[in-house]
């Protein structure tokens, strides 16, 4: 038996694609020879370096100490070529074995009888040394034993050091249906460059954490535990040759690093939309040492965003759906996926670790490393997206004390602005409103994003110039707003001649959920002009909401129905939004939905609302009237303009409210003058628009007019 300082040739074993990985763990260890393999890696070095191996190898699988080589073509030279190697030196007499073979040849055909025949070799050998024969323990052997029959008859005969495969770290008592195992999941983290961006501070997120695996191995590798550290079973523990002195000396070399590198972890989080999940990934934290360090929630995964500290690791490992059924829903999961990778985590690394087939097609953008790796049998392919080219500050870039003063004016403006959004809790507002003439844009914030629109130049402005400031108002507004740069979308307000107000512009058709008012509605930052969130009439929906108990509420030109959701939540007796898009009304019936406002006391009605008032034979209480300015519709008779046809439209709608019912009449244009004959027509015409805004929008009334009308 070899000393523990003598040079030995080893073997670790690892899973098929990880070979590179292994390989340069083993020269970080200090190993010599190293060769990588086909699922695996020799290397050469003494025994505490196998030791460091199982120790610190977050990747490997097995250590392998081989023992001796023979042919063997049938069982009896099997027998007899085990029965020779001195096991006493390596097993007490009244220790326990247990032995794993592999391969076959012509005339042994049964690995377990072969298995068995090996059995008897060493037993047979006590027995007549000693007189005292060792037994079988299958799950905790003092020594396990590795013999594999090739074809060409030679047999290698090993000592497993590792014991149980390494990837059983210790710390996952408790599993989902599919989980990884750990040391594929380090080698997904080391593949997506996890090491380097944890030692520049970067925070990790999994938003389909599981039972925990990928948050922890990652803390695993930002603090520099060692993997082994949370086993308590080793197969050279009871090994005859085992370096006790020499493994202890490792453990607490190990401790000490680890316990120094907690103190550096960056950001580490999990999540997952099942609660049991949750609670079994802090469990297996608490297991492993890092319930300090690591924060698993509750929460679906297409809701994640991105943390503001520093350039981050996103890592997917989305369900695969090998069952037929569920491919439709898989599609639809990846195209959501696709879109977070590429708008949402744009400057942060992403992994997607997957085993459905063209996965990169239906995320629909090109990854910068494509690699195979297996999940036990099932190949899997790892995505890795890297990150936009890091920006430098525009200000310094730029260099132009006008950008510094538009800055200044957003800061400025949030300043005065912060009191009111505490004290009213209010998370969606305009910041800006072309308060400087270089920079005309609208810069509207939803929570933790921003929507800007510039409005045309005209054309005595030069394009280049305009597009300079542009860049550089684009460049400040995630600096002064503390945002991620994907977060903030851009539009340009250009005059239309005609059509409708909410033109389609794009296609990807994200939907993100923001609240106003304790309410919760959906917003679409690249696919239309506006958001479906109109953010001026914020407190024309809260009058709404305070007129609405016991009243029918009707909703014309119902757009995406957020009038009809404050309307449900101040009590009204039924609501119903008309519209002539579809699109609109899906869009309203989802608010509504969110909102738990269902049932057949809301209604939805797709119709042009000029045709469908004059067909109208209904009453209501309330009514909320926002046309647009001009609309030429090809499905309505004509075309309409606010100016020259409101006096007969809110007759028409006037018509519609029973006794003492209440008109709500709003509208977008800016030079309007309203129809003074209404008020002879036996109306009462109230102008409220100084009750309908917020602080927000108190520097440009223009945006709006509104006016409450009743019968007399």
């Amino acid at each position: 038996m070899a000393g523990s300082d003598d040079k030995i040739d080893f073997f670790a074993t690892t899973a098929f694609g990880m070979e590179s990985l292994l390989a340069q763990e083993l020269r970080d260890l200090g190993a010599g020879g190293v060769r990588p393999a086909r699922a695996g890696v020799a290397f050469r070095g003494p025994v505490r370096l196998a030791y460091a191996v199982c120790l610190w190898s977050r990747t490997a699988s097995r250590v392998i100490y081989p023992l001796g080589r023979f042919h063997a073509i049938d069982q009896q030279a099997l027998y007899d070529g085990i029965y020779k190697i001195p096991w006493e030196e390596h097993l007490d007499r009244g220790g326990t074995l247990a032995v794993d073979f592999t391969g076959t040849n012509e005339l042994i055909k049964h690995t377990g009888f072969a298995a068995r025949k090996v059995k008897d070799a060493i037993v047979d050998r006590f027995r007549e040394l000693t007189g005292v024969r060792p037994s079988v323990n299958t799950e905790q052997p003092d020594l396990r034993i590795n013999v594999r029959l090739r074809d060409d008859n030679r047999v290698s005969v090993n000592i497993d050091l590792s014991g149980e495969s390494l990837h059983r770290r210790g710390y996952r008592t408790q599993a989902g249906n599919a989980p990884l195992k750990q040391n594929l999941a380090a080698a997904i983290l080391l593949f997506s460059g996890w090491k380097k961006i944890a030692k520049q501070g970067g925070p990790f997120l999994d938003p389909m954490c599981g039972s925990g695996t990928l948050p922890i191995e990652a803390a695993m590798i930002a603090s520099d535990t060692a993997p082994g550290l949370t086993r308590n079973y080793f197969g050279f523990l009871g090994w005859l040759g085992h370096d006790a002195q020499g493994w202890d000396e490792l453990i607490i070399e190990a401790r000490e690093r680890s316990e120094a590198g907690k103190e550096q972890l960056p950001p580490i989080l999990g999540f997952d939309a099942d609660p049991k999940m949750v609670r079994a990934a802090q469990q297996n934290c608490i297991n492993a040492g890092f319930e300090q360090h690591i924060q698993f929630r509750e929460g679906e995964a297409l809701d994640v965003q991105p943390t503001r500290k520093g350039r981050g690791l996103l890592a997917f490992n989305p369900p695969y759906g090998e069952r037929q059924g569920h491919m439709a829903a898989l599609q639809s999961l990846y195209r959501s996926l696709g879109e977070i990778i590429r708008y949402r985590f744009v400057d942060w690394h992403r992994t997607v670790f997957t085993g459905l087939p063209d996965a990169a097609q239906a995320l629909g953008v090109t990854p910068a490393k494509n690699i195979t790796l297996y999940n036990g049998p099932l190949p899997c392919t790892l995505l890795a997206y890297i990150p936009a080219p890091e920006k430098k500050s525009v200000i310094s870039e730029v260099a132009n004390q006008q950008a510094e003063m538009f800055a200044n004016r957003l800061k400025k403006n949030l300043k005065q602005l912060r009191r009111w959004l505490k004290k009213e809790n209010v998370t969606c507002y305009r910041l800006y409103d072309a308060d400087m003439p270089e920079y005309a844009v609208a810069i509207d914030v939803y929570e933790q994003w921003v929507h800007v629109q510039e409005y045309q130049a005209p054309e005595t402005v030069d394009p280049g110039k305009a597009r300079e400031r542009l860049n550089a108002a684009l460049a400040v507004i995630p600096t002064v707003l503390d945002v991620p740069a994907q977060n903030v979308f851009l539009k340009v307000r250009r005059k239309r001649s005609g059509g409708s107000q909410y033109g389609k512009l794009d296609k990807r058709g994200t939907l993100r959920e923001v609240r106003e008012g304790g309410l919760r509605f959906l917003v679409n930052f690249t696919d239309y002009l506006d958001t479906g969130l109109f953010l001026d009439h914020a407190p024309t929906r809260r009058i709404i909401r305070e007129l609405a108990h016991g009243r029918r509420f009707l909703n014309l030109f119902g757009y995406t129905g957020a009038a009809s959701v404050y309307a449900a939540d101040g009590g009204a007796a039924s609501t119903l939004t008309v519209d002539l898009s579809n699109t609109y009304l899906e869009w309203a019936r989802e608010n509504m939905a969110m909102n738990s406002f269902k049932g057949q006391d809301h209604a939805f009605i797709t119709a042009d609302c000029l045709g469908w008032i004059s067909r109208c034979h209904g009453r209501f209480d309330l009514i909320f009237l926002d046309p647009p300015t001009f609309s030429n519709s090809k499905s309505m008779n004509g075309n309409f303009d606010i100016q020259r046809d409101h006096g007969e439209l809110i007759r028409s709608v006037v018509n519609l409210l029973d006794s003492g019912g209440i008109l709500i009449f709003s509208n977008n244009h800016r030079r309007f003058k309203m129809d003074d004959t209404l008020l002879s027509s036996g109306l009462i015409v109230d102008d409220i628009t100084s009750q309908t805004f917020d602080q927000d929008f108190m520097r440009n009334k223009k945006i709006h007019n509104c006016w409450r009308i009743q019968k007399k």
